[in-house]
């Protein structure tokens, strides 16, 4: 045996036997180097193969910590089978995210906290911006967009292999509009969409809007859309458009793979269905290898992307975009009719940002901090909640999908939590009929801190008073 397997296997003892616990930092290579004997070349790679066998996580800056046993993932409680039918949720009627609340710790937002974006350097493109072009930065903006933002947009999809152009790039007030924008332009009142379960309540409540019928098709917690069920569907009832999230979907974080990404488009093609695929998430890989849109293997302009920068770069700057091929005339006038164009200083704003930082920098590092933070979480959970807790793995995005116990109610934790200043969202809203009263949807967009440490401490306690 090698010296380093053999500091390993001492290390790898103590994690079983419980002497170095989860979410406890093992001792610096430095310390390990001193008390064994041996040089940091070793002691470090000794700390590497523990991180290979997923028992540690190497942290910038910080050392390498114990894992958390895993969690099991959540059963993939689908709903039954049903007919086509209106969403019939009452929980999405009145939906509105948690007011502004002193204290509020906002667990419930899907967004990366404040302090990890790049504000600063945005702040000094708006004044830029507001200093060289003040006319075009209060003008209206063309419909279909600034012509430099959708040239940056088009060379991010090019830059992946996905052929897009600025021609057909649309810029929306972030991802939502795109995605109703789209719907409004290829459905009627009436027509049946289709949609993952569980899925973003953003996506139904646009979907109830425009009076349209839901039919759900089940993920594979943790591998995405379940694609062979789709086609069965997709052979059975006549399906006009399908909103899907192939990449970290909100919330169970789950990724498609490029195999079944494939089927999927070939599938839908088949049947005539236009695919509208969020794509929010799909630069947030925690690994850094971002993957594939849908529109990569759509070869009949029948798939119409939608994305933002909302949650890589500000949320509230409502900058956003659909590409739509074929569609994009119909697009870009559907978004005149809705709000004549989104506003100018923004778009301007992230165009100036793009060209003199791109994004790849601010990505790594935000990636970094949110896989840190979400594996953080889940270490936290298996120590505080209750024992049969399941929680899901993502690799990237920015969501937990935990389902409680036997006897666990989302909705009464959810109030609970909130009696207490912690937000987070119960599972029914994610299910166009009510489904997953037993799970509720953590961010892990916050950096971690001790206050988020003693929340989801204080949660697990209340998810065990219920049982």
């Amino acid at each position: 045996m090698l010296l380093y397997e053999t500091i390993a296997t001492g290390l790898r003892r103590q994690i079983a036997q419980g002497t170095l616990r989860a979410g406890e930092r093992l001792p610096s290579v430095r310390q390990l180097a001193r008390a064994h004997q041996i040089s940091p070349a070793t002691a470090v790679q000794a700390c590497l193969q523990l991180e290979r066998e997923g028992l540690v996580q190497a942290r910038p800056r910080s050392g390498y910590f114990v894992h958390a046993a895993p969690s099991a993932a959540p059963i993939a409680s689908a709903p039954r089978r049903r007919a086509p039918g209106m969403v019939d949720n009452p929980a999405l009627q009145d939906l509105l995210e948690l007011p502004e609340r002193p204290g509020l710790l906002p667990l419930h937002a899907a967004v990366a906290d404040a302090s990890l974006l790049p504000h600063a350097a945005l702040s000094a493109a708006l004044a830029r911006v507001l200093r060289r072009r003040p006319t075009a930065s209060f003008d209206y903006a063309p419909p279909q967009g600034d012509a430099a933002l959708r040239r940056r947009i088009a060379l991010r999809y090019e830059q992946i292999g996905t052929p897009m152009t600025a021609e057909e790039v649309v810029v929306t007030a972030g991802a939502m509009e795109a995605i109703s924008l789209a719907l409004r332009t290829v459905t009627a009142p009436g027509d049946v969409v289709l949609v993952e379960t569980p899925t973003y309540y953003g996506i139904l409540q646009a979907i109830a809007a425009l009076r349209l019928k839901v039919l759900e098709v089940p993920s594979r917690l943790g591998n995405g859309i379940d694609v062979a069920r789709l086609d069965r569907l997709l052979q059975h009832t006549p399906v006009r458009a399908a909103v899907l999230v192939p990449n970290f979907s909100n919330p169970t974080g789950g990724l498609t793979s490029d195999v079944d990404k494939a089927a999927l488009v070939a599938s839908c093609a088949r049947h005539g269905t236009v695919v509208i695929e969020d794509d929010i998430y799909g630069e947030l890989a925690w690994s850094g290898q971002r993957p594939l849109p849908l529109r990569h293997w759509d070869t009949t302009g029948k798939v119409i992307t939608c994305g933002s920068f909302s949650k890589t770069l500000a949320p509230g700057l409502r900058v956003g975009w659909l590409a739509g091929a074929g569609w994009t005339d119909a697009l870009t006038r559907a978004k005149y009719f809705s709000s004549c164009s989104s506003a100018s200083l923004p778009q301007l704003a992230v165009a100036d940002y793009l060209a003199r930082h791109g994004l790849e920098r601010h990505l790594r590092k935000l990636r970094r901090t949110v896989a840190d933070n979400g594996q953080r979480m889940r270490d936290a959970i298996v120590r505080h909640w209750p024992e049969g807790t399941r929680c899901s793995a993502p690799s990237g995005g920015l969501s937990l999908w935990l389902q409680l116990p036997p006897g666990g109610d989302g909705q009464a934790l959810f109030e609970a939590a909130l009696a207490d200043n912690i937000g987070i969202s119960p599972g029914t809203l994610f299910s166009s009929r009510g489904d997953y009263g037993d799970c509720v949807r953590l961010s892990c967009g916050l950096p971690w801190d001790a206050r988020l440490e003693a929340a989801l401490r204080h949660l697990g306690t209340l998810a065990s008073t219920q049982l």
